[in-house]
């Protein structure tokens, strides 16, 4: 069994409408819904093409504010939740199972930035490209140095690093692989959080679905180098995402 652990294999929308976030986005961005059953309930899962690459869920109990969350995948679920907690982190709630999917638990690293512990039954799916995938998965927090050493102890990681906007950025990689980044958040008033990128051909039309779909974008569309062109919106529940078209399909 390959499990590609470090890796964020999995992206899901939480709010008290996952109907109302399945029409928006099928709108906004090249995704499909089709719903998945499963034991006990029937999932919408998200699709670009061929490729699954999330989901829309209720809210769990006690939580009110529409997100994003994603999962990482672990070799062990309890194992790695035992380094959250003895690392300042802490277990929102205790490890489950789906059956025929895997065993998961969600956890929040010590500045509150949630996320899933995942490991699958089955071989983890090979990351997908192109448009509508995920490209990316960033952690917006309040001290990024600390936030690094955090993920670097409880998931191996390594990093390398670099100058953006008078702040240093970090780059999560294992497996000689680049996972995800570390960036002081540069808006005031965020709560730390996991901000997922998906990819599109044309950012600025992607924008404009946004708007005319009840959404509304977050400041002016940015370029870096290398990188690509990006933007931040949130839909109508007010769940934030990233949009980007990446260097290498400008």
């Amino acid at each position: 069994m390959s499990i590609d652990a470090g890796r964020f294999t999995w992206f899901e929308h939480l709010s008290n409408d996952p109907s109302a976030a399945g029409r928006f986005y099928a709108e906004v961005l090249p995704w499909t819904i089709e719903t998945m059953p499963m034991p006990g309930m029937s999932y919408p899962m998200i699709k670009a093409g061929e490729a699954a690459v999330g989901g829309l869920a209720t809210l769990p109990k006690g939580v009110t504010t529409p997100h994003w969350i994603s999962y990482v995948s672990v070799e062990d679920v309890e194992a790695t939740a035992r380094k959250v907690t003895a690392n300042g982190g802490k277990a929102l709630m205790d490890a489950f199972e789906i059956p025929t999917i895997g065993r998961m638990q969600p956890v929040a690293d010590p500045q509150g930035g949630a996320l899933l512990l995942f490991r699958s039954v089955n071989d983890d799916r090979p990351a997908s490209k192109g448009p509508g995938t995920m490209h990316w998965n960033e952690l917006w927090c309040g001290d990024a140095k600390a936030a690094l050493g955090f993920y670097s102890t409880v998931f191996g990681y390594t990093h390398s690093s670099m100058e953006m906007g008078g702040n240093t950025y970090y780059v999560l990689e294992n497996e000689g692989k680049p996972r995800g980044g570390i960036m002081q958040s540069p808006v005031a008033g965020i709560p730390t959080h996991w901000l997922p990128y998906v990819s599109v051909t044309d950012l600025d039309a992607a924008v404009a679905r946004v708007g005319r779909n009840g959404g509304k974008a977050e400041g002016d569309a940015i370029e870096v180098p290398g990188v690509g062109r990006f933007a931040f919106v949130r839909d109508p529940q007010g769940a934030r995402l990233g949009l980007i078209t990446p260097a290498s399909a400008m």
